[in-house]
């Protein structure tokens, strides 16, 4: 399911191939995961990747989609990664291709936040009015309930952007009461941050997750080496590409990476590397399930589950966490001009999904990829 309609969809309420588009396998295709049942949603196990790249070029041609980069996380660990198409036209997609990750930037900013939290550099439950507070908001006395959770948590009672509110912040309801999707809060979690931590926020994420995770190929801003490999996006009735590259960090939007250090990325998060265990199940504890009983209906409908079929989904802190069927599922899309990208993990599991796309399109693709990687009719029918 898209991020807004997650968030407020739910509310209101997710052979050929290699000769022509020049798959890359940075590391052996593994043995698929066995698909387990969850109340028959569940398909028999099959090979994932050789359907992938069995369709992966009639799937790019008939979404109008340039490339698609997939990684997949078995065992806690990367089991392969492969990429299908073009970065731009006429230059081949690889393993270098950097993707701008929309708003799979939150996750990695959430992740910054909360490893230092885990170190005692801050308090996830501080007032940041102290060491940060937008002059738009200054007067408002509920700035003072702002705190860094609450961010994460997507429930500060910011719009998604100021651009909808007039060009200034607002808050427009009591922060903590209510859900609602907010680059804007990520944003504000990083500027409190490096306030009051005395140092730049995109060198803090070096520090405390590129790094030690060993994400080599990874930035929040425009680098020398993004030269020849950056993904070009690719919008609606072939208009011309928008490709904002940031020249500040932000928060919530446009960090560049590739396929291979992203799922590394997720192979962290599902260890808790960096967390201490009170934080890492409070990341992936649910706030408050958003799913109305007509969104539950209809998605039980689409999956061919009708009448016995369970679904809670809500915010965690950086993720939405998800049950389906008893299985707990953390997740994250991220949508920008002609860029769509797609995170999944199952943590009982051991099992992940990462694809990123330079199309408009994308979400066709990506949710393709899903069901081949993770047979669950129940979830693909939440995408």
């Amino acid at each position: 399911m898209g991020e807004m309609i997650r968030l407020e969809t739910w509310a209101a309420r997710k052979a050929l191939v290699v000769a022509v588009l020049g798959c890359v396998s940075m590391i052996p295709a593994a043995e698929q995961e066995k698909a387990q049942s969850t109340a028959g949603a569940v398909a028999p196990r099959k090979d994932g990747r050789a359907e992938i790249d069995a369709h992966a070029a009639e799937w790019l041609k008939e979404s109008d989609v340039p490339s698609v980069a997939v990684a997949y996380i078995e065992n806690r660990r990367v089991a392969w990664t492969a990429v299908y198409g073009e970065q731009s036209p006429g230059v081949p997609a690889t393993a270098k291709t950097l993707y701008n990750m929309a708003s799979l930037t939150k996750p990695v900013t959430a992740e910054t936040v909360l490893r230092l939290a885990s170190a005692g550099k801050l308090s996830l439950n501080e007032s940041m009015s102290p060491f940060w507070l937008d002059p738009d908001i200054k007067d408002d006395p509920r700035s003072k309930l702002l705190t860094p959770r609450l961010c994460l948590s997507h429930q500060t009672g910011f719009p998604n952007w100021r651009g909808k509110t007039g060009g200034v912040l607002k808050i427009q309801w009591d922060p903590g009461t209510q859900t609602g999707y907010s680059g804007e809060g990520f944003n504000y979690v990083g500027r409190f941050t490096e306030k009051k931590l005395g140092e730049p926020f995109d060198l803090l994420a070096q520090e405390m997750v590129f790094d030690p995770i060993g994400m080599k190929d990874t930035s929040y801003t425009a680098k020398d080496w993004h030269a020849g490999r950056l993904a070009v996006p690719h919008g609606p009735k072939r208009e011309k590409p928008v490709d904002d590259v940031a020249r500040v960090w932000n928060g919530a939007d446009l960090l560049r990476t590739t396929i291979q250090d992203y799922a590394k990325f997720v192979v962290s998060i599902m260890h808790d590397e960096g967390l201490t265990k009170e934080i890492a199940v409070e990341r992936a504890t649910l706030t408050r399930d958003r799913m109305k009983p007509e969104d539950l209906k209809n998605v039980c409908n689409t999956a061919g589950e009708p009448g016995h079929c369970l679904v809670t989904a809500g915010m965690g802190l950086g993720w939405e966490v998800e049950t389906v069927n008893g299985e707990k599922i953390l997740d994250h899309d991220g949508s920008d001009w002609g860029v769509k990208t797609f995170v999944m993990f199952v943590p009982s599991r051991g099992i992940g999904v990462v694809v990123f796309t330079n199309g408009e399109n994308g979400e066709a693709v990506i949710k393709k990829v899903v069901e081949a990687l993770y047979p669950n009719r129940l979830y693909v029918a939440t995408m």
